[in-house]
């Protein structure tokens, strides 16, 4: 991904919103395609990269490195790597992470719920 201009317009109000607003400052963290998912995907157990990749099978291994590496940057989850050989590494939801669980389990009630009233609104955007 190409890096944001600095003093960009749109740059400089993310900042300011995501630094003045909670709310802001959580979609800036969790925002995203995959996110949501990833951490979806590792609340039951810890799971290496190809298994994560198997239950995520639209996402490029680029775009699944690039999200674990910013959930990792953010305390949401947790990265073990194993010395052996070859190298295994696991990750596995941090606190930050569990606190969060019940939010996306009701975001996903309301989503279905909402899409079963109004159809899947995205088929016409």
């Amino acid at each position: 991904m190409s890096a944001r201009k600095e003093n960009s317009t749109n740059n400089i109000n993310r900042k300011i919103l995501s630094d003045t607003c909670g709310l802001m400052y959580a979609l800036e963290i969790i925002g995203g395609r995959w996110k949501m998912l990833i951490l979806y995907k590792l609340e039951a157990r810890r799971l290496r990269f190809s298994e994560l990749k198997k239950r995520l099978p639209n996402i490029t291994s680029r775009m699944l490195t690039l999200h674990l590496k910013e959930l990792e940057h953010a305390h949401l989850i947790k990265r073990h790597v194993y010395p052996e050989v070859p190298v295994r590494v696991e990750y596995e939801l941090a606190t930050a992470a569990l606190t969060l669980s019940p939010m996306w389990h009701l975001l996903k009630t309301w989503g279905d719920d909402h899409k079963e009233l109004y159809g899947s609104l995205l088929e016409t955007a």
